[in-house]
């Protein structure tokens, strides 16, 4: 059951495509994984099979889409059943100004009903979970009431999930890096909403950087959305792992990285880009010796010095197992 799952990692732009998700599946079987946002609209007007298409080991994987019209919410939504997605989640959260444009993101705080009707609308056309990531509030839309009638008037139209970056966000004035920093995090909100609904699934996500927090959260909530410590160091995946999994684990750095090795050759072959594969590589040399070795070895690989087999085995050799 894809609700069973407690620990999830954040739909990232520039982040968290296919390949990203792999390694972070090779290194946490027990993880729920969303794609980066794709707006509605580009699935409807451009090629949707490309911008759809997962390694089937990525499962159970979300779908973050973006978009503010219900009917085509629902067209893409159906278009990702089809895809073979076990979810569907609807993106009101991101404050970037182009986002903004499109009258969607964050904006969509000032607009409950318009959240209700996308997922009414949804529901309605395709039989999987549709989720929604808010923030705790946007400009002056910033009031605890205010966030508890939002998440009153959204789940009247379905949605069971609400995964909540606990920080409000500011349309003007703050970058998206600044109202990831800025807002002061408000944790306790989140709490009090899984008080209030306790029928409800609530997920805490914003400034997450501990094993230790991640435990501290699982006493309040019903699940955790790690965002950018997986992308800074993807190892805290292990040992979260290692925390939940009931069975006996034999997952460990140099497996890991042996086996996404064998996914960059298999996935050359379908030519797929090299630098597009080598880029979540990068962090894997976090906390250990050898960390420059490692990123001088990519480095070498992308600029193509180096012959492929050997530069990725070479690369092996520096991780410890």
């Amino acid at each position: 059951m894809i609700s069973s799952y407690k620990i999830s990692v954040a739909p990232i732009m520039g982040h968290t495509d296919r390949h990203a998700r792999l390694l972070y599946r090779l290194i946490s079987p027990n993880i729920l994984l969303f794609t980066e946002m794709v707006t509605a609209k580009a699935l409807l007007h451009g090629d949707h099979r490309s911008l759809l298409k997962f390694n089937p080991q990525e499962h159970p994987l979300v779908l973050q889409l973006g978009g503010a019209e219900a009917d085509e919410m629902a067209k893409a939504a159906i278009l990702a059943e089809q895809a073979g997605f076990d979810e569907v989640n609807i993106n009101v959260g991101c404050p970037s100004a182009r986002v903004q444009s499109g009258a969607f993101g964050a904006c969509l705080m000032k607009e409950p009903e318009t959240v209700a009707a996308c997922v009414r609308r949804m529901k309605q056309n395709i039989g999987l979970p549709v989720t929604v990531k808010i923030r705790t509030g946007v400009d002056e839309y910033d009031s605890y009431q205010y966030l508890k009638q939002f998440v009153v008037t959204v789940s009247e139209a379905g949605c069971l999930t609400f995964i909540v970056h606990a920080r409000k966000a500011w349309l003007k004035g703050l970058s998206p890096k600044q109202n990831r920093e800025i807002p002061p995090l408000q944790y306790d909100w989140v709490y009090q909403l899984k008080k209030d609904f306790p029928s409800l699934k609530i997920i805490i996500n914003g400034g997450i950087q501990k094993v230790d927090r991640v435990k501290n959260h699982l006493e309040y909530v019903d699940g955790v959305m790690l965002g950018r410590e997986v992308i800074r160091n993807p190892w805290i995946l292990l040992e979260l792992e290692q925390l939940l999994s009931e069975k006996a684990n034999t997952i460990n750095r140099r497996s890991i990285t042996q086996l996404y090795m064998e996914y960059i050759k298999c996935q050359l072959v379908l030519g797929q880009p090299l630098h597009l594969l080598l880029r979540p590589l990068y962090s894997l040399s976090f906390g250990l010796p050898g960390a420059r070795k490692w990123r001088q070895g990519l480095n070498r690989l992308t600029q193509e010095k180096v012959k492929i087999n050997e530069g990725l085995q070479a690369l092996t050799e520096v991780i410890i197992g």
